[in-house]
C-alpha cells in the first residue's frame, strides 16, 4: 500500500514544503509583531498608572483631602485620569472633565481581557479608544470614597484592527506568491532530473550508445549526469563483452558438438561394419568431449568469478617447493620441449596453493603449445626486496607488440591461422583465467616478447616473511 504523497512530484513536495514553512514564518513574525505593538501599547499605560497609583496612595496615606490642594506636586503622570466618587457615585474630585464618564467606562469593560493586560487592572473599549481601569477604596471623615485610576492605552483601535487585516493579508499573498514563485523554479531546478530520466528511459540494452547531457554548470546535476554515462560506458562495455562471450562460446561449443554429431552420423552407418571407421569415430568423439569438457569448466570457472562465488583458500606456501613440484612433472609430459627450471630462490607467499599452481599450468601449457619442438621452456624464481619474480619463458613464436595486451581477454588467440595450420588449438581462455588468479593474489603480469623470439611472462609475487599468519 502506498503511502500518503508517495506519488506526488517531488517539485511539488518541495514547493509544498518550502510555502508552508515561509507561511509559518510570515504568520509567527505577523503574531509576533502585532504582540508586541499590543504589548508596548498596553505596557507604557501600565507603567503610568502604576506611577500614579503609588503616588496618590502615598498622599492620601499622608492625610490629603479631597480638594484642591490635592493637585499640587502632580501626584498623577499626565495622561493619568484620577476621578474620586462618593457612595452615591457623586464625583468630588477629578482632573480631566471631557474625559468619558464611568458608566460608559463600565459598560465598555471587557469580561475577558487580552492576555498581556495587566491582572489587575480592567480594560474597557469607548468608542475607538481602549482604557485601563482600575479603584480604590479609601476612608474620609466617616465615609468611604471610590478613587478611581483611568488611562487611555491606545485611541487608534481601529487603526490596529485595520493593520491586523493589512498584515494578515500580506501572509497569505506572501504565501501564494511564495507557492508560485516556489513551483515555477522546481519546475526549472528539477527540469534537468526530468530530461535525465526521460534519456534514462530511452536507453535500452539494444541502443545503449545514449548519454545523458551533461550541464554547463559544477552542481550535483553535473555530478550526477557525469557519473551515470560512466555507469552507462561501464554497462555498454559489460554488455558488449557478455554478447561477445556468449557469441564465442557458442562457436566454440559449436564445433565439437557439429564433429561428434558427424562421426556419431557415421558410426551409424558404417560403424557395425567397418572396425577402422568405428575406432577413428570413438577416437574423434572422445577428444571433442574432452575438449568440450575443458572449455565448460573454463567458462564455469570465468563465471564464478565474475559473480564473487569462486573459492579462495589462502594459506602460507612454500613458493620454491611448489616451483619445483610443477616443473617435474612439466617434464613428464613435455617430452618434445627442454624443461628447465634456473634458479629457485626460497620464499613464502600467502596464496591459494591450487590456483597458483593452475595459473603456472595455464602459462607452460602456453608455452608448450606456442613453441615448435624442439624447443626450450624455462622457470625462474629470483628474491627481490618483498617480492620474488618468478620468469617462465619459452622461444616459441612469441607475439606482437600490438597484440600483447590482447592475450589476456577472453576467447582471443593469437594469429589464429597460422596456430590452426601448424596444429594447435585452444579456448582462449586460460590467460583470462591466470589474471583473473594474478589479481586475486595481488600479483603483477608483466610480459616481454617479440616474433619469433619467444615469450617471457614475469610474475611479481608479494612474499610474506616468516610463512605464518
Amino acid at each position: 500500500m502506498d503511502r500518503p504523497f508517495a506519488r506526488v512530484r517531488i517539485s511539488t513536495k518541495i514547493t509544498a514544503v518550502y510555502a508552508v514553512i515561509l507561511f509559518v514564518v510570515l504568520a509567527f513574525t505577523m503574531g509576533a509583531l502585532i504582540t508586541g505593538i499590543y504589548y508596548s501599547f498596553y505596557h507604557q499605560a501600565e507603567v503610568a498608572m502604576g506611577v500614579s497609583m503609588r503616588q496618590v496612595t502615598a498622599k492620601l496615606d499622608a492625610g490629603a483631602a479631597f480638594t484642591r490642594d490635592f493637585w499640587k506636586d502632580d501626584p498623577v503622570v499626565p495622561g493619568t485620569v484620577l476621578r474620586v466618587t462618593d457612595i452615591t457615585g457623586r464625583i468630588v474630585l477629578e482632573n480631566d472633565a471631557h474625559y468619558p464618564a464611568l458608566e460608559d467606562i463600565e459598560a465598555g469593560t471587557l469580561a475577558r481581557k487580552p492576555f498581556w493586560a495587566d491582572p489587575d487592572m480592567d480594560v474597557a473599549i469607548v468608542g475607538n479608544s481602549v482604557i485601563y481601569h482600575a479603584t480604590r477604596d479609601v476612608m474620609r471623615d466617616g465615609s468611604i470614597y471610590r478613587v478611581h485610576f483611568l488611562r487611555t492605552i491606545t485611541s487608534e483601535r481601529q487603526f490596529l484592527l485595520d493593520l491586523q487585516k493589512f498584515l494578515l493579508f500580506l501572509v497569505l499573498a506572501g504565501f501564494l506568491i511564495a507557492l508560485a514563485a516556489g513551483a515555477f523554479m522546481s519546475e526549472r531546478v528539477l527540469w534537468p532530473i526530468r530530461n535525465m530520466t526521460a534519456t534514462a528511459k530511452k536507453i535500452e540494452v539494444e541502443a545503449m550508445s545514449r548519454r545523458l547531457d551533461v550541464p554547463p554548470t559544477r552542481d550535483e546535476l553535473h555530478e550526477l549526469a557525469v557519473t551515470f554515462n560512466h555507469m552507462l560506458d561501464r554497462l555498454e562495455a559489460g554488455f558488449a563483452q557478455q554478447q561477445r562471450f556468449v557469441s564465442d562460446a557458442s562457436h566454440e561449443l559449436r564445433t565439437p558438438v557439429t564433429v561428434i554429431l558427424g562421426y556419431s552420423d557415421l558410426l551409424a552407418r558404417w560403424g557395425q561394419s567397418d572396425a577402422s571407421v568405428l575406432q577413428e569415430g570413438i577416437d574423434s568423439i572422445q577428444s571433442e568431449a574432452e575438449n568440450m569438457q575443458q572449455l565448460i569448466e573454463k567458462l564455469l570457472f570465468l563465471a564464478r568469478a565474475d559473480q564473487k562465488r569462486q573459492a579462495l583458500h589462502k594459506e602460507p606456501v612454500e613458493l620454491h617447493e611448489l616451483v619445483e613440484d610443477v616443473m617435474k612433472k612439466m617434464k613428464l609430459v613435455t617430452k618434445q620441449h627442454e624443461v628447465s627450471l634456473l634458479q629457485n630462490d626460497p620464499a613464502t607467499i600467502y596464496a591459494d596453493p591450487v590456483l597458483i599452481r593452475q595459473m603456472m599450468r595455464i602459462f607452460l601449457e602456453n608455452s608448450a603449445k606456442y613453441t615448435p619442438a624442439p624447443g626450450h621452456i624455462t622457470a625462474k624464481s629470483e628474491r627481490k626486496g618483498d617480492k620474488i619474480v618468478l620468469t617462465l619463458a619459452d622461444d616459441g613464436i612469441g607475439i606482437a607488440p600490438e597484440e600483447q595486451k590482447k592475450v589476456f581477454e577472453r576467447f582471443y588467440r593469437v594469429d589464429t591461422s597460422r596456430t590452426k595450420a601448424e596444429g594447435t588449438s585452444g579456448t582462449g581462455l586460460g590467460l583470462s583465467i591466470a589474471t583473473w588468479i594474478a589479481e586475486q593474489h595481488d600479483i603483477e603480469i608483466t610480459m616481454t616478447s617479440a616474433l619469433g623470439e619467444g615469450t617471457a611472462i614475469h610474475l611479481a609475487i608479494p612474499v610474506v616473511d616468516g610463512g605464518i599468519f
